[in-house]
């Protein structure tokens, strides 16, 4: 190119300013971005609220309102289970969900369980009703309890109470300790 050339497109540029964009505009209305951003954002904050502890609700296993409950882990002594059974082994915690929603009965026995683990109580009581409807449909937070203190970790067994301690309407549960002052887990 000559200096003429230059000269020349120098001319012809003039008032023309410079166009930082990499794409055309062919007319489309731009779609507003920051309602899925919002969405997005709180859909993960949603997620993060939600605890995971393990007490699910996908199969419950329905019981009767007279049924005695007994269940334990493998490897737990017969003579622990024996004792429990018997109300022989002191409750030292007791929670009642009587009147109380699934989801409510859920959230109160996940965070007792919780802090009875964190002080190291080896039993506790807990109290779910009979609940004989009269749509003659199963006890709904007996059922629940019965299904997920078997999906709970640290549980090594429960079984019906006594009768002096609710009897078929509450369960003794027996917790796994750590390893503190000499104590074996079962």
């Amino acid at each position: 190119m000559s200096d003429d050339d230059f000269s020349l497109f120098a001319e012809q540029m003039q008032g023309v300013r410079r166009i930082y964009v990499d794409q055309a505009d062919v007319g489309k209305v731009r779609k507003d971005h920051s309602a899925q951003r919002y969405k997005r954002k709180n859909a993960l904050a949603a997620v993060e609220s939600i605890a995971v502890d393990g007490l699910s609700d996908q199969f419950v296993l329905d019981v009767e309102p007279e049924q005695a409950l007994f269940w334990a882990r493998d490897g737990v002594q017969d003579s622990q289970l024996r004792r429990m059974k018997a109300g022989q082994i002191a409750f030292e915690g007791s929670l009642d969900l009587h009147g109380m929603s699934v989801e409510m009965a859920r959230k109160n026995l996940r965070e007792f369980l919780a802090e009875a683990l964190r002080l190291e109580i080896r039993c506790v009581r807990v109290t779910h009703g009979k609940a004989a409807r009269l749509d003659g449909k199963k006890p709904m937070i007996k059922s629940h309890v019965n299904t997920w203190l078997r999906q709970h970790e640290k549980v090594l067994g429960f079984t019906s109470c006594t009768a002096r301690h609710g009897g078929t309407g509450a369960v003794y549960v027996l917790l796994k300790r750590h390893m503190l002052e000499g104590r074996d887990d079962y």
